[in-house]
């Protein structure tokens, strides 16, 4: 995730010399800077939460229970259902770490469709504009990778057949949303929500601080200019 942090870094430096023009920073070098970084960072990514523990030991993409077993948590407790909810939150979280690794190629190949035109968007975006430039080009596709392999880990747990049964019939009379009414749905939603997530934070604090983060990779790529 560092090569996030230095893309940015050398893009946010020479943010003058984009509203100059184009043609005098040389804009396809600089796309093509910003393209091997972001390979590089989305690859880290993946490798950071396709391992063991890569959701479930990080608080900040944990995937909790489903809202309507949150809510219901203590008195399922009470009635000695706690373990098998604490399974549910592993096999969970495990999926995710499980389906993540088919990202790389969609990501690193979202970032070789990158041209000119959406390399100054990113920098000229929001503070989320590579997330949301990544989600654009990549949720759908995702979506449809992950949720075999998601669901090949939790069919393995009987609680979460129930879970879907119960979830289904809920969501009939509308007290579970669409999304939410089977497992493999509602973790492959929070996986694909922990990737990005990971993504923006680096962001944020790249846009925050921009001078810090740069170093060798920036007078590598950029040296010429």
């Amino acid at each position: 995730m560092r090569s996030i942090l230095r893309a940015f870094a050398i893009l946010v430096i020479c943010m003058p010399a984009w509203g100059a023009g184009l043609a005098a920073l040389s804009g396809t070098d600089a796309a093509g800077g910003l393209k091997e970084a972001l390979s590089q960072g989305a690859g880290r990514a993946v490798e950071q939460l396709g391992t063991e523990g890569g959701f479930l030991k990080n608080p900040k993409v944990r995937i909790p229970l489903p809202g309507v077993l949150e809510q219901a948590e203590p008195l399922l407790r009470m009635a000695g259902r706690g373990k098998d909810l604490d399974k549910l939150v592993t096999v969970m979280n495990r999926a995710a770490e499980a389906a993540v690794p088919e990202a790389k190629t969609l990501l690193v190949g979202a970032v070789k469709s990158m041209t000119v035109e959406d390399a100054k968007g990113i920098l000229t975006g929001g503070d989320d504009s590579v997330t949301q430039y990544f989600r654009g080009k990549t949720q759908a596709q995702l979506t449809q990778r992950f949720l075999p392999t998601v669901k090949a880990q939790t069919d393995r747990l009987a609680v979460a057949a129930q879970y879907n049964k119960l979830a289904a019939q809920a969501a009939g009379v509308g007290l579970v949303k669409g999304d939410d009414a089977q497992i493999e749905g509602y973790v492959t939603r929070k996986a694909l929500d922990g990737l990005y997530l990971m993504i923006a934070e680096e962001e944020k604090a790249i846009r925050r601080n921009p001078l810090e983060a740069a170093g060798s990779l920036a007078k590598k790529v950029f040296g010429a200019l």
